[in-house]
């Protein structure tokens, strides 16, 4: 049995169809689903069974959980990094984590976890050392701090554990998120709604629209996963991004120009798109000052030094694999 907890989430539910790819079915998910629209990610998937995260919580504690677990993916957290409840988030992200990571080792299963890029904070330096870390946020710090648990006890490990820093990931499945969706999905919306993006100002020393960000596909990020699965031998923590930051203004423009041609239409330069007032720039939001990553860009030599030497996509290619399943 394969365990992935946030399964009906984002990354986990994508996992899932990977999985069923390869002919695997005898997996169980773990999630919640106080929010039902997580619902659609399952409705095509094959699992053996479902269990809600609380339960889950309870079943761990009891020694419930069958021992013939061949890997667990822990793919779930709280991931709204502007909540403002830090012991929820702590529970959940740190204490739950904890949980897991010790049932995992006490029967040697590998883990792969999720991490996040978000331990970087504001650095320019995004490589998996103490020094590069500055968590800005409880999502971060929760994320971070799990990272330095699972390295201290780097001595006693008696089974497989990788912690996956993904950096932006945006693609499929991931409607349920609303706020805290990517923005390809937020731009994908407000071009549909609205026949306009809306960017942020000038913030962070950097120009309208031009901040930067290490955008990934999520099919780029279960394959990292699925990687880890094939080779148990090999532990630690990895950034998982494309190794190349882009700008806001070139996810915008892959958005707009690939409903334009869904739509028929010609594809329109950066230039025309702002003069048309198809690109709004809006003032950078208050809330945001001070825990805001303007750049952001995956070191992803670690990643390629333990052997996975896939491609990754660029915005241009994932917004096209993203569109092709929002428009048809």
């Amino acid at each position: 049995m394969y365990i992935i907890t946030g399964g009906a989430g984002f990354i986990g539910s994508n996992l899932v169809r990977a999985l069923n790819r390869r002919g695997i079915e005898d997996i169980l998910v773990v999630d919640s689903l106080l929010e039902t629209k997580k619902i659609n990610n399952l409705a095509d998937c094959k699992i053996a069974d479902f269990v809600d995260l609380e339960d889950f919580r309870d079943q761990l504690l009891s020694d419930r959980v069958s021992h013939s677990v061949q890997s667990v993916f822990h793919q779930g957290a709280c991931s709204d990094t502007m909540a403002a409840d830090g012991r929820y988030v702590m529970s959940l992200n740190f204490d739950y984590s904890k949980l897991i990571y010790h049932w995992c080792q006490e029967r040697e299963v590998p883990l792969v976890y999720a991490s996040s890029a978000s331990v970087y904070g504001a650095g320019l330096i995004f490589s998996e050392e103490p020094e590069n870390e500055h968590p800005l946020n409880a999502y971060a710090f929760s994320k971070w701090l799990f990272d330095r648990y699972v390295n201290d006890h780097v001595s006693s490990r008696k089974a497989q554990v990788v912690g996956l820093r993904y950096f932006n990931v945006y693609g499929p499945r991931e409607d349920h998120k609303g706020r805290m969706a990517s923005v390809a999905w937020h731009f994908f919306n407000q071009y549909r709604s609205e026949g306009i993006v809306k960017l942020f100002k000038g913030s962070g020393g950097y120009e309208s629209g031009l901040q930067q960000r290490d955008f990934i596909y999520v099919g780029d990020a279960v394959g990292v996963n699925l990687y880890f699965l094939d080779h148990p031998q090999i532990s630690g923590i990895f950034n998982v991004g494309t190794g190349k930051s882009q700008t806001f203004n070139e996810v915008a423009r892959a958005v707009i120009n690939g409903c334009r041609q869904h739509d028929g239409e010609e594809p329109f330069s950066l230039s025309q798109l702002v003069s048309e007032g198809i690109i709004d720039y809006i003032p950078f939001p208050d809330a945001l000052v001070g825990k805001y990553q303007s750049f952001t860009e995956a070191n992803i030599s670690s990643l390629r030094e333990v052997g996975y030497q896939e491609k990754f996509l660029d915005v241009e290619e994932g917004i096209s694999h993203y569109l092709s399943e929002r428009l048809n």
